[in-house]
């Protein structure tokens, strides 16, 4: 059955990167709450700045610096805000899909010097079990022509294309790199294809 979404409420939210419409939508194929933070005119627009952003508890709410998941988010407000107009989906996928409580496990396991992708795997799962598909539903139904994504992640781009999304650039979103996620990062880069720099380095080790 092909997933279907409703937009069931909009409403004003002021932040500190400025002032956002959220957008609440129901779906057909999960029973998350996913929503969309817009900025500005992006009907009919072609171009949109567009950041996709997984739902992390740890990195975006508690601040955890093992990953950069919080540091993603705020950037990535932060440059829609700048560009005037663009929109955040937020999607309900906690830990690239695996849900919070095995994250958590593969935490335990990424300790005991596992990777992130190893982890996922020894817990019975795959390295990302993220879908996009309400995140296409959720661009259509704002009515963005085109796309100017800000990703890291080859995959995101490949399956949002393969959904229809016309991803006309991607706009790099670069972390900072300090003891607590080098290895993180390393393991996007080498095992997961991520495209971002491992020289960078904005915090003192």
């Amino acid at each position: 059955m092909k997933a279907r979404i409703q937009n069931l409420v909009q409403t004003r939210i002021p932040t500190q990167y400025g002032e956002f419409i959220l957008h609440y939508y129901s779906n057909t194929l999960d029973d998350k709450e996913h929503i969309a933070f817009v900025k500005g005119d992006v009907c009919g627009k072609s171009n949109v700045l567009v950041r996709i952003h997984s739902e992390c508890f740890t990195g975006d709410v508690l601040g955890s610096l093992r990953c950069d998941c919080g540091e993603q988010l705020d950037m990535a407000l932060e440059m829609i805000e700048k560009a005037g107009s663009g929109v955040l989906i937020y999607m309900r996928q906690e830990g690239r899909g695996i849900g919070l409580l095995n994250k958590l496990k593969a935490y335990n396991l990424q300790d005991q010097g596992m990777d992130t992708v190893d982890a996922n795997i020894h817990l019975g799962h795959e390295a990302d079990e993220r879908q996009y598909d309400i995140a296409a539903l959720i661009l259509d139904d704002l009515g963005v022509e085109s796309v100017n994504l800000m990703t890291n992640n080859p995959h995101k781009i490949d399956a949002l294309k393969q959904l229809g999304v016309d991803v006309a650039q991607r706009i790099p979103i670069q972390p900072s790199i300090h003891n607590d996620n080098r290895h993180y990062l390393k393991t996007k880069v080498n095992k997961m294809r991520h495209m971002l720099s491992m020289k960078k380095q904005d915090r003192q080790d």
